[in-house]
Order: C-alpha cells, then sequence, then structure tokens
C-alpha cells in the first residue's frame, strides 16, 4: 500500500514538473514564433525604386500612390507593388512593308520612334501593354501618312512627314501618360524598275539643265562680242592691239619673235611701241 502511494505520489509529481516545463517551452515557443513572422513582416515591407523609375502602388487592389525613388514602405498581404516604371527616354523600331502611297507607289519604310513616360499612372492604369500598344499605334499611323501621300514628296520632304507622324502619334499616347518626342524615317526603299527610271529622269533633268546653262552663257558671251565689235568698229587701233596681243599671248610661252609688217606699224603711228621688246621691225626689201 505504502509502495502504491509512493509511486502515484512521483507520478502526480512528475507530472506537475512536465506540465510547468511544457507551458515554459509553449511560452517560449510562441515568442520565437512572433519574432519569426515580425521579421519576416520588417524584411517584406520595403521596396527600392531606382531613381529613373516609378513604382505603382496598390491597396487592396485599388490604386494608392505612385512610390518615388528611394526607400518605400508597404503592408505584405495588403499592398502591393504591381508594376516598376521606367521613365527614361526609349525607341521603338517600326515599319511599313508594301503599303501604297498616294499614287499607288508600293514602298518598304522603316522609322524609329523617341518617347518618354510621362505619367506612371496613367501607362499602367490606362493601357494592358504600352510598350506593345504604343508599337502597334506608330505602325498604323506610318502606313495611314503613307496612303496620302505621294512619293515624290516622301522623298523630298521627310523632316515634314517626320513632324507630321510625331504629332499624330503623340495625339494618340497622350492620354496614356506617354509623349513621343520624335520621329525619324530611317530607310524608304522603292521597286527596282522604278528607281532605275528616277535615276534616268535625274540624269535627264541634269543634263537638261547643263546645257540651259551652256545656251545662257553662249548668249552672254554673244552680247559681250557684240559690244567689243562695236568698240573696234569705232577704233580700228584698237582692233589692231587687240589682235597683237592675243598673238603675243599665243607665243609668249616659247620665246618666238614676231615679224610686224611695215604698214601696219606706220598705221598705228607708234603705238606698237609698248612692249616693243618683243617685236621686230622689218624694213621692206626693194624688188
Amino acid at each position: 500500500m505504502n509502495n502504491t502511494g509512493n509511486a502515484i505520489s512521483t507520478f502526480l509529481t512528475l507530472t506537475a514538473f512536465l506540465a510547468g516545463g511544457g507551458l515554459f517551452a509553449v511560452e517560449q515557443f510562441g515568442l520565437a514564433t512572433l519574432a519569426f513572422f515580425f521579421f519576416l513582416f520588417l524584411a517584406a515591407s520595403p521596396r527600392q525604386i531606382s531613381e529613373w523609375q516609378r513604382g505603382i502602388q496598390l491597396r487592396f487592389g485599388k490604386f494608392q500612390r505612385v512610390l518615388e525613388p528611394g526607400i518605400s514602405w508597404v503592408i505584405p498581404g495588403v499592398d502591393s507593388v504591381s508594376d516598376v516604371v521606367d521613365m527614361r527616354i526609349r525607341s521603338t523600331s517600326f515599319s511599313a512593308e508594301k503599303t501604297l502611297t498616294s499614287d499607288t507607289v508600293p514602298v518598304n519604310v522603316d522609322a524609329v520612334l523617341f518617347w518618354v513616360v510621362t505619367d506612371a499612372k496613367q501607362a499602367v492604369i490606362e493601357v494592358e501593354d504600352y510598350l506593345q500598344t504604343i508599337s502597334w499605334a506608330a505602325q498604323t499611323t506610318l502606313r495611314d501618312v503613307i496612303g496620302q501621300t505621294e512619293l515624290v514628296r516622301m522623298i523630298s520632304d521627310r523632316k515634314a512627314i517626320d513632324e507630321e507622324l510625331r504629332k499624330i502619334i503623340d495625339a494618340k499616347t497622350s492620354d496614356w501618360g506617354i509623349t513621343v518626342q520624335s520621329v525619324e524615317i530611317r530607310d524608304m526603299k522603292i521597286p527596282g524598275a522604278l528607281e532605275d527610271a528616277m535615276s534616268r529622269k535625274a540624269q535627264a533633268d541634269r543634263e537638261k539643265e547643263a546645257r540651259i546653262i551652256l545656251a545662257e552663257a553662249e548668249l552672254r558671251v554673244a552680247e559681250e562680242m557684240e559690244k567689243a565689235a562695236k568698240v573696234y568698229h569705232n577704233d580700228p587701233v584698237a582692233l589692231k592691239i587687240r589682235a597683237m596681243n592675243m598673238t603675243y599671248e599665243s607665243i609668249k610661252e616659247r620665246g618666238a619673235l614676231m615679224v610686224v609688217p611695215s604698214d601696219m606699224v606706220s598705221s598705228m603711228n607708234g603705238v606698237v611701241s609698248m612692249g616693243a621688246s618683243s617685236f621686230e621691225y622689218v624694213e621692206p626689201v626693194a624688188s
């Protein structure tokens, strides 16, 4: 009986000890769990945004704010950063293949679009995928502009076409928080046969212009010669001096001797004395 009582007493004492230790263990476990979740909460809360980025914060699925560069704190399970938008200038290539101009000429045009997001909220909320959407908008606008423009204007006035494209695309994207800064047509290809025909036409135009310029020069020379003829007609001596000068200019390079008839010298009354070192007077020979 005494042994049985001692065993029961020992069991109750051990149970009480284990129960007390278990409560302590449970208490310690609860504090560790709480600390773990607290640090997990702190680790999940901060969001780092780079200088060229803007973040879109949602709270229970609704727009809350635009996150600026730096560290921003959000509540896990309540807040979410749906998108991080790059605010730098970007370029998008687009093209239009075998598009007819207003004068029914098929052309292939390659262009590049320079744009920037100015309102991160609008770019994320208003458009599902603004990167793809702006590319499609640029391509359809290019096709429309080509269809309304003649080939000659597209070739000769690219800057005006670029500006027209920029204005039309910017009008479409302004509601999305996107600003188009410039559009540049990089290359434009036309059919080979038409290119050869245009080359021949350009060559013919240049030849025509050269002939016109030559004819105008001939007319100018003829007018000046007419004036000179009147001067020489009124002054025969001037004509003879001019003839002598032309002869002298033609032979001075080789140092030849110029023989002047005596009757020409007497008719000029000694005018020929200028530059006499280059001339030789020849007396008439008696027969």
